[in-house]
């Protein structure tokens, strides 16, 4: 579909309904859009292209925006190829386009599409270059690790369009969530999951990029997935300041658990109905072996306080717990208070494990004292659950 944004802005982007895992790992029931723009003064810039599973669909949408035109430009704001699939085509089929990117992007480009032809076709872009478009321009702001090297995002000052790649993005398809953010009910929840697994890691980064946002004055923010956010954009800035700042966005504490036969499930449930009757403001659960592991790192950085109950596995820590708790490592989980529950009906490891791989994150205080369930969990075993809780809730 196209789109006007606003005058001489057209969404030229394509939804996927069809895919079932985003980067072959992240869950996407409402699928994904990968959005592009055209962007026209007297001159036109191509803004990025799509990915090659909806790429017939694209080539229909820029030849509909085009209306006959010859673009100009083709600005690569990132990559990574659910962007970036098209370039190549785009560069064969309009002969005199120019390709506008990082340095690094034209280094990736040749990786990407080996034996392409780029000499004499390239503008390098550096912080605070401008496009020309006449009677418009794209001025370009270096983004770092938000969330590949390459990445930059651009800033239309006539209408005050931010274009920022993968920021400010999110899980579904347009045609589910809604191309306007104020269209969409919910933005918060996929957009929160999306950002702690595909930006978590680079919060002084994104802290960066916003500090060069605070400088512009932002009408509408145009990101590479995800809706059109024109409305309160202070909700949207407000939030991403919190994320990658780890700080922590609502109060409460999460329990994640992993069980073999469901003792250690018992045991984690047995602390919520604790943690509820001692005042906790709110109590979000996951089961570690069936629930997305990647909402569960969502919930992990969402609350200040986080409860690990785990089974103990092959003298170290039951497989889902670990998977978990190595996300949260690579993601830069830190600033954050956590108690542990280890089960183990002979030689118990999980807490040890659990321990050591905490060790390794920034500012991360363990609470109490670890909880050692039997296999199941006795009347004896409830004090402890109890001092557990309040240790966690102090």
């Amino acid at each position: 579909m196209t789109k006007t944004i606003s005058q001489g802005i057209t969404y030229i982007g394509t939804d996927d309904l069809d895919l079932d895992l985003f980067e072959s790992q992240y869950d996407v029931p409402e699928g994904m859009s990968y959005n592009s723009y055209l962007v026209s003064g007297g001159k036109t810039a191509i803004l990025d292209t799509s990915d090659i599973r909806r790429g017939e669909e694209w080539k229909e949408n820029l030849a509909e925006a085009l209306a006959g035109r010859t673009p100009d430009y083709l600005v690569v704001h990132h990559m990574e190829p659910d962007h970036s699939a098209l370039a190549a085509w785009a560069l064969a089929e309009y002969p005199g386009l120019k390709l506008a990117a990082s340095a690094k992007a034209l280094q990736l480009m040749g990786q990407f599409f080996p034996g392409i032809g780029l000499e004499g076709r390239t503008i390098t872009l550096k912080e605070g270059d401008t496009l020309d478009l006449e009677g418009r321009t794209l001025r370009f702001f270096t983004a770092p690790m938000v969330h590949w090297p390459e990445v930059m995002v651009s800033y239309d000052s006539l209408s005050g369009t931010l274009f920022t790649a993968d920021g400010f993005g999110k899980f579904g398809a347009l045609s589910k969530c809604g191309f306007w953010g104020d269209e969409d009910n919910d933005w918060a929840c996929e957009a929160r999951r999306y950002y702690f697994n595909i930006c978590g890691k680079y919060g002084l980064q994104v802290q960066a990029l916003l500090k060069k946002a605070s400088t512009l004055d932002i009408k509408v923010i145009a990101p590479l997935h995800g809706p059109i956010l024109r409305e309160n954009l202070g909700y949207y800035l407000g939030l991403y300041d919190t994320w990658s700042s780890y700080r922590h966005e609502t109060e409460g504490v999460f329990v994640a658990c992993a069980s073999i036969h469901g003792g250690t499930l018992e045991a984690a449930q047995k602390l919520v109905e604790i943690l509820k009757a001692k005042g906790a403001p709110k109590v979000a659960f996951a089961d570690l072996t069936r629930d997305d592991i990647h909402e569960a790192v969502e919930d992990a950085f969402r609350y200040p306080r986080m409860v690990v109950a785990a089974a103990s596995y092959d003298a170290g820590l039951f497989t889902p717990a670990y998977n978990f708790l190595h996300l949260l490592q690579a993601k830069a989980y830190q600033k954050r208070k956590v108690a542990l529950i280890e089960n183990g009906s002979w030689a118990p490891s999980a807490g040890r494990v659990m321990k050591e791989m905490f060790g390794t994150m920034k500012d991360v205080t363990i609470a109490g004292e670890t909880v050692t369930i039997r296999s199941r969990i006795t009347p004896s075993d409830i004090p402890a659950l109890e001092a557990l809780a309040e240790a966690v809730l102090q």
